[in-house]
C-alpha cells in the first residue's frame, strides 16, 4: 500500500472498545501472531474510543503492525484534517500512522484534505494516505487532483454478495496502483444462512478444501490481490479467517462461486 507492505488479511476494529477489553486484546494479539498485522480503525469508531482501546492493546507491539486510521468527513478541511490526525495520534499513543484515509467524501473539497495529507506525510505524521468508500467517479476526480502515485488505497465494501466494484472500480484501482482494501467481507447480517441454497453451496465447496463457509469467502475475496479486514473479537474466528487466507482455491471452485455470486450482484 503506497509502496509499503501490508498483510492481505488484516483486522477491523469497529466496536472493539465494547465488551470484555481483556478478551478483545487477547484476540487482537492472536491475530497479530497469525500474521494479521494490518490493523484498521477510525476516529469515528466509538467517538475515538476504539483508538484509545488500541493504544492500550498495542503497547509493546506497535512496531509489529501496519496501523491505519481515518478522518471523518466533517473534519476534513485542511486545518481540520491536521487537527484530527493529531488527535488520533494522541489517542493511539503513536508518533505516526502507517496510512491515513478520508473515511468518505462529503462536504469539504478533496483538494483541502489531500493537501493536508501531504503536509502530514512531509512532517512524518503519516507514511501514506488514501481514501475509503470512494465510487469510481470520485476516484477519477481524486486522481485528477493529485496525479499518479499518491493514492495508496481505496477501502470499499466487498463481500460475496457485493461484487459490483469488480466491473470497473477495481480494474481502475489496479491500473493506477491503488490498493483495494475490502471491508465487511461477510456482509454483516447478509452472509448466507447455512440452510439457504447459497449457504449449502458454501458448505459443500468449503468441505472440498477443508474450509468453513466464511474461510472460503475470505479465500475468494483475496484471490486477485485485494486485501480484506474482517473484524472479530473471537480467537476461533480469527484462526478460521487465517486458514482462508492460506488457501488458493481451485479454478472449478472459483467458477462455482462466480456463478452463485455474480459480479453484478
Amino acid at each position: 500500500m503506497g509502496g509499503l507492505e501490508i498483510s492481505a488479511l488484516g483486522q477491523g476494529s469497529f466496536a472493539l472498545d465494547e465488551g470484555d477489553a481483556a478478551a478483545n486484546t487477547r484476540a487482537l494479539h492472536r491475530g497479530i501472531e497469525l500474521g494479521l498485522t494490518h490493523i484498521d480503525t477510525a476516529e469515528a469508531y466509538g467517538a475515538g474510543g476504539v483508538e484509545r482501546f488500541l493504544a492500550k492493546a498495542l503497547r509493546g507491539k506497535r512496531s509489529e503492525v501496519f496501523l491505519v486510521s481515518k478522518v471523518h468527513p466533517r473534519n476534513a478541511s485542511y486545518e481540520g484534517t491536521i487537527a484530527a490526525c493529531e488527535r488520533s495520534l494522541a489517542r493511539l499513543e503513536t508518533e505516526h500512522l502507517d496510512a491515513y484515509l478520508l473515511h468518505w467524501h462529503e462536504g469539504h473539497p478533496m483538494e483541502e484534505t489531500f493537501r493536508a495529507f501531504e503536509r502530514l506525510r512531509a512532517d512524518g505524521k503519516i507514511r501514506s494516505w488514501g481514501v475509503s468508500n470512494f465510487e469510481l467517479s470520485e476516484l477519477e476526480q481524486a486522481l485528477a487532483i493529485v496525479g499518479e502515485g499518491k493514492l495508496a488505497c481505496n477501502q470499499i465494501e466487498y463481500f460475496l454478495g457485493q461484487r459490483r466494484y469488480e466491473r470497473d472500480l477495481m480494474p481502475f484501482c489496479r491500473a493506477h496502483g491503488i490498493t483495494i482494501v475490502g471491508h465487511s467481507p461477510f456482509g454483516d447480517t447478509r452472509f448466507p444462512k447455512p440452510e439457504s441454497p447459497e449457504g449449502q453451496l458454501l458448505s459443500r465447496l468449503g468441505a472440498q478444501v477443508g474450509l468453513t463457509p466464511r474461510a472460503l469467502a475470505i479465500a475468494f475475496l483475496l484471490r486477485d490481490g485485494a486485501a480484506t479486514i474482517p473484524k472479530t473479537s473471537k480467537i476461533p474466528h480469527l484462526e478460521d479467517n487465517a486458514r482462508g487466507a492460506s488457501v488458493v482455491l481451485p479454478a472449478e471452485i472459483l467458477a462455482e462461486l462466480d456463478r452463485a455470486f455474480p459480479a453484478g450482484g
